[in-house]
């Protein structure tokens, strides 16, 4: 494959200063194997952002950021050993230094590690992109902010708004020394708007979602079909109301969750228990382990017969899609839940082995200067067959929840406690107006799985960004999707949230 070049900022292929970075690389590699590697990889990222926040009508601030570097792993009979740099004319020095780490290493390893096999691919791949977010003028970027904001002013009585746009554009390129040479061309788009209301308490709403708004792989094409103007009066006047709303008495009910709240249910309760390193005891940072384990697979009943949800990294849209991981396994889609059983894991090349399978491609880092981990791409709850209008017909008294607000998960995802920003009562099958603040709900993983009896079909079904999964020591930020359509669960337990 010949290799071509663009210009982050700037956006078009150009020549870079005459280096044959593919000859570079693939040269890296070779010298690596000379200096006694048995096997080796390297990840050139670079990487521009942009990130924009306005608040009570101002300006807040307005970021840019650009970082380029190399991450070098390297393996020496079963250790790995890896360094990273910013110094592209410091490559040879960086790949010693991944291999003295792994030579030592050895010397000690107990359990020397092997790599599920892949296919050698040399290939292209890039974000499908209507409007490349940076060639949009940053007036019309920030116009678009306050025209929100003002309109929130002007619906309620509000004691803050805000909004933001993030946006992120990457190029990868790995090579490796099994024959592998990928160029990927990342983009994400972002946003959202938050409204504040102060009566006895503080209230807040967001748009599209809680915590920063939605995120896709996409570009500006994503910001403007959100439309946060044409929501702004609506949550400005639900964080008004929620000031004067009464709270849920303690109980169990029965309930419908929106796609919004339903990202953080499934981050939480399926993503992160389903990560095979947690399965094994070998990562437990930020998210602790799990309560799963290997012997489950093909048996544990972790839903209801209509749960099914996959791991879908080839997702249209989905802010964990790509077309390669960072060991240069292809994007695909993985059955995880099937009619409400556990089948499978998200895995990289080393742990899929274990399982004497092939990779599920879910080896990712955040940036150049980390090493990959086993990460959630887009896990997502299939669609069902209920009209939303039918999930709510068949409550007799419940509550309608959206929007995440806070959580808490004990240390092997099993026991949990959300927060919602709003619940809508629900009464003789009919959402009958009322609002009620700070609604609680609490539960145990495969019980509330279990409780599900509906889900939306396609055309409830919505795709959320996560732009800050929290995992591993040093900690890195994974970008995940997640996809669902509003759901109805049975006899949950609700309380306040103090």
């Amino acid at each position: 494959m010949k290799f071509i070049e663009f210009n982050l900022l700037e956006g078009f292929i150009i020549v870079r200063g005459g280096i044959d970075l593919e000859k570079k690389l693939k040269d890296l590699i070779d010298y690596a194997l000379g200096q006694g590697a048995d096997y080796a990889d390297i990840r050139h990222i670079e990487l521009e952002e942009e990130e924009i926040k306005t608040e009570d009508q101002e300006v807040q601030s307005i970021n840019n950021r650009t970082d380029t570097g190399a991450g070098i792993r390297v393996m020496i009979n079963g250790a790995w050993g890896f360094a990273a740099t910013s110094d592209l004319d410091n490559l040879e020095q960086t790949a010693l230094k991944a291999i003295r780490i792994a030579d030592a290493s050895s010397k000690v390893n107990r359990n020397p590690l092997e790599l599920a096999e892949k296919e050698i691919r040399d290939d292209f791949y890039e974000t499908p992109v209507e409007k490349d977010p940076f060639k949009v003028d940053l007036n019309e970027k920030l116009e678009l902010l306050l025209k929100a904001e003002k309109k929130m002013v002007e619906s309620a009585d509000l004691f803050q708004t805000g909004g933001s746009l993030s946006f992120r554009k990457e190029k990868k390129i790995y090579c490796d020394s099994e024959g592998s040479y990928l160029v990927q061309k990342l983009y994400e788009s972002g946003g959202g708007i938050t409204a504040k209301a102060v009566g006895d308490d503080l209230q807040v709403r967001n748009y599209p979602c809680g915590f920063g708004g939605n995120y896709s792989k996409a570009g500006y094409e994503f910001i403007e079909e959100l439309d946060l103007a044409g929501h702004a009066r609506e949550i400005a006047r639900e964080a008004e109301a929620l000031t004067e709303a009464e709270e849920i008495p303690a109980g169990e009910y029965d309930l419908v969750i929106d796609s919004s709240q339903m990202t953080l249910q499934i981050h939480e309760s399926i993503g992160h228990p389903i990560e095979l390193d947690r399965v094994f005891g070998s990562e437990a940072a930020f998210a602790g382990t799990s309560f799963l384990k290997p012997e489950m697979l093909g048996e544990f009943k972790y839903g209801s017969e209509i749960i099914n949800v996959v791991a879908d990294a080839t997702c249209p849209g989905g802010l964990g899609s790509f077309g390669y991981d960072d060991e240069g396994v292809p994007a695909q889609k993985v059955k995880i839940i099937e009619d409400g059983i556990l089948e499978n894991f998200l895995t990289s090349r080393e742990t899929a082995l274990e399982l004497d399978q092939s990779s599920g491609g879910a080896a990712l880092a955040d940036g150049w200067s980390k090493l990959p981990l086993i990460r959630m791409t887009n896990i997502n709850l299939e669609p069902g067959d209920h009209e939303f209008d039918e999930l709510i017909a068949g409550i007799e008294y419940g509550f309608y929840l959206k929007n995440n607000r806070s959580w808490s998960i004990d240390d092997l995802r099993l026991n949990f406690q959300f927060g919602c920003e709003i619940a809508y009562e629900i009464k003789a099958g009919e959402l009958t107006g009322k609002i009620y603040k700070n609604p609680v709900y609490t539960g145990s993983t495969p019980e509330f799985w279990r409780s599900c009896d509906g889900i939306a079909g396609e055309e409830d079904w919505q795709l959320y960004g996560v732009p800050n999964c929290g995992k591993g020591e040093p900690m890195q930020s994974g970008h995940v999707g997640h996809g669902s359509a509003p759901a109805r669960f049975r006899n949950v337990e609700m309380g306040v949230d103090k």
